[in-house]
């Protein structure tokens, strides 16, 4: 695809597959993301954009991806050469044209000079101007092409009645619009390496440890449940567990942070991070396109193929732009001819209309100012899931927090244990059950029957209430352990004896829960996190782009007022379930705000589908991953107002890209329609205005977040 006009009729031509549900064509990534009811073979619709003068390869999901860059890096240097001999041929000729005497051999030696810049470096304009032709279809290579070629066939007829010629002009036109084809490839393919470099990341061999020993293999050799042989210096080469061994392991690759992670048995190790300093033996449990590596080129790669709401106003532009160029530079051509000035200056007018008015700024705005964007935040951490996230971010007025594992750091410590029961039965029994819910909280009084030497017993069934609380069978008995609501639905008596010494441990700041068996309350257990220390930095950042925040949580009111004091937000919602957290959503969009959410749990799904913008924590639950629009990386809340100042960034790019675009369309066609534009001064302005949208996008590479070079730091500090 070479302009706005073949992404728009490859998109349309996908539409209107059978089975096709949605398709969007990228340009400047030279892709179609194609969404299917499962009828259609993949097959057909390559055959129906075959049919239209393309071509197109069909990648599923286990596909390893394509490298762009490589493609425009061979496409450069196409390009390049391409270039050289037009500009090697077409220089003498222009010198002859402009200081040559007036004679038939200086025209003739000027024909013999240009025919091959015009057949063979033009070749590429030509072959894809024919293939349209066929379809009945015309695009900016039609335009280039019949600009060129009459240009070239004015100029023989000329030469042989003995009018005058201009084949430098059919020359430089090449010339030029091929130089423009050079900076566009290179410029394309670096604003395209975001996922360059993360493919770059993988590891391509491993050590396979076997009964007869260990032996490195291919990559994709590797499947679930192999044991594999991690050596100091290495990539790690797949997602899984370290079986035995020891190690510290650099993951800034996944969460941006330097300092290196220590991993010993049992713990989770991520493909393409950096084993530092042991050996270790890992089980290999996702490999291939299911490897978190795969799932973060998979998330880019459909964020750079999205389209952006705005790009909509471009392709109307450009769906019928070259067919109403072309009857324009006919109506061009007969005034300028019944103006009686000549068939040769009508020729060079109408040249120079065609040439001018080539849309390929427009297909190049969006596009490549998106594949910018959403690589500069993959670099930072952030995952932009859609184009349209873009757009959505600039407009949030209010955001919610959740507060554990977010604004706090999830890591529970125990605070207080009280039991009127044994104290050894009453861990052992509550904690395998809090244990086995695999929640924080529930990690926390793991540890303090750990700490106090008491094992746990085996759990039979484990249900989690969102929000509330945790049941299930231990020793053959029904436990429960939550909040007052979730003991008195399930009918638990008691409470009454603990309620005092609960609202003590709460006005302390700790989070504070009932526990018991077979119907009764036997004590109550509390549980701290701490703050982040960015949180504040965040709530801070949020205020300076005028965005309000909230925080709402599930746990106790005076919990939440503590950690609200600690990071700024004065607004505090507690003791609310999961369901009330996306009512909250609803009632601020209900009075006209748009409204962001920040969460990590299952439980902050629904309020992230609900928001205008959800923000999930990716080391979250895969719920609240799946239900975000922004995935961050890292647990860092400073990242939440990052992604919209760079949401935004990239958004301003679109609009001044978009704005240049249709200026340069809209001021330079009536220029060259009133004979004020040489063609050649066209081919050039024509490369340009490609070339100058992404170098525009590109400058979003030079985006820093905030807190890299100090602009705001939190009161205190």
């Amino acid at each position: 695809m070479t302009c706005a006009t073949c992404a728009v009729r490859v998109e349309r031509v996908l539409g209107r597959q059978e089975g096709v549900e949605s398709a969007s064509v990228n340009l400047a990534g030279a892709t179609a993301s194609v969404r299917t009811d499962g009828s259609i073979d993949p097959g057909a619709l390559a055959t129906a954009v075959e049919k239209i003068g393309y071509g197109m390869t069909v990648h599923d999901d286990d596909h390893e991806g394509r490298d762009v860059v490589e493609m425009y890096s061979r496409e450069e240097g196409e390009q390049r050469r391409r270039f050289w001999l037009a500009l090697a041929l077409t220089a003498p000729a222009m010198a002859l044209h402009l200081f040559g005497p007036h004679a038939v051999w200086n025209e003739v030696v000027q024909g013999l000079l240009v025919t091959p810049v015009v057949f063979w470096s033009g070749a590429q304009y030509h072959r894809r101007a024919l293939r349209q032709a066929r379809a009945a279809a015309a695009n900016m290579d039609t335009l280039i092409s019949i600009g060129s070629l009459a240009a070239f066939f004015y100029s023989v007829a000329a030469l042989i009645t003995g009018g005058a010629v201009f084949f430098e002009t059919a020359g430089m036109i090449i010339t030029l619009i091929t130089l423009g084809k050079v900076f566009e490839a290179r410029a394309k393919g670096r604003a395209s390496s975001a996922v360059h470099r993360l493919l770059e990341l993988g590891a391509t061999e491993a050590t396979l440890l076997t009964g007869t020993g260990e032996r490195r293999v291919p990559i994709e050799d590797i499947i679930p449940g192999d044991r594999i042989v991690v050596l100091p210096g290495e990539r790690i080469p797949t997602d899984g567990v370290v079986e035995s061994g020891a190690s510290t392991v650099d993951e800034s690759m996944l969460t941006g942070e330097p300092i290196p992670v220590a991993k010993g048995e049992g713990d989770e190790v991520v493909g393409a991070t950096v084993n530092q300093a042991g050996r270790f033996v890992m089980r290999a449990t996702r490999v291939g396109s299911d490897t978190t590596l795969a799932a973060i080129i998979r998330m880019v790669e459909e964020a750079q193929g999205s389209k952006a709401p705005i790009q909509r106003l471009a392709d109307v532009y450009s769906g019928r732009f070259v067919q109403v160029v072309l009857l324009l530079t006919l109506a061009v051509f007969g005034f300028w001819l019944f103006a009686g000035e000549g068939v040769g200056t009508a020729i060079r007018i109408a040249v120079s209309v065609l040439i001018i008015a080539c849309p390929c700024a427009l297909g190049l705005a969006t596009p490549t100012a998106v594949m910018v964007g959403s690589g500069k935040g993959a670099e930072l951490g952030i995952l932009y899931k859609r184009a349209e996230v873009f757009e959505r971010a600039r407009h949030i007025e209010k955001l919610l927090f959740d507060k554990t594992g977010t604004l706090t750091t999830g890591v529970m410590t125990p605070k207080v244990v009280e039991t009127d029961a044994d104290r050894a039965e009453f861990l052992r029994i509550v904690g395998a059950l809090e244990v086995a819910s695999g929640h924080p909280i529930g990690i926390a009084v793991g540890l303090a029957a750990d700490e106090e030497g008491v094992d746990l017993s085996p759990v039979d069934a484990v249900e989690t209430i969102p929000g509330m609380g945790v049941l299930g069978r231990v020793e053959g008995r029904s436990v429960v352990a939550g909040t007052a609501a979730l003991l008195g639905d399930q009918g638990f008596t008691g409470m009454e004896r603990w309620h005092g010494r609960l609202e003590e441990s709460e006005r302390q700041g700790y989070t504070t829960f009932y526990a018991g068996w077979d119907g009764e309350v036997r004590g109550i257990l509390a549980v701290s996190d701490s703050v982040r220390s960015q949180s504040r930095v965040a709530v801070e950042r949020l205020a300076h782009l005028g965005i309000e925040t909230e925080m709402i949580t599930g746990d106790n009111q005076e919990a939440a007022e503590r950690v609200g004091a600690a990071v700024g937000i004065d607004t505090v919602h507690a003791g609310v379930t999961p369901e009330s957290k996306a009512k909250r959503v609803g009632e601020l969009q209900e009075k006209g705000q748009v409204v962001a959410f920040f969460g990590d749990g299952v439980n902050d799904a629904p309020a992230l589908s609900q928001a205008d913008l959800g923000l999930a924590v990716g080391s979250g639950t895969g719920v609240a991953v799946e239900a975000g629009d922004i995935i961050l990386l890292r647990d860092d809340p400073r990242l939440a107002p990052v992604a919209v100042e760079l949401a935004e960034s990239t958004l301003r790019t679109i609009r001044s890209n978009l704005i240049w675009a249709f200026v340069y369309n809209t001021i330079a066609i009536p220029v060259a329609a009133v004979g004020l534009l040489n063609p050649t001064i066209a081919a050039a302005a024509m490369a340009f205005s490609s070339v100058s949208v992404v170098l525009n996008a590109l400058r979003l590479k030079r985006f820093r977040p905030f807190y890299a070079h100090g602009s705001l730091t939190p009161s205190g500090v």
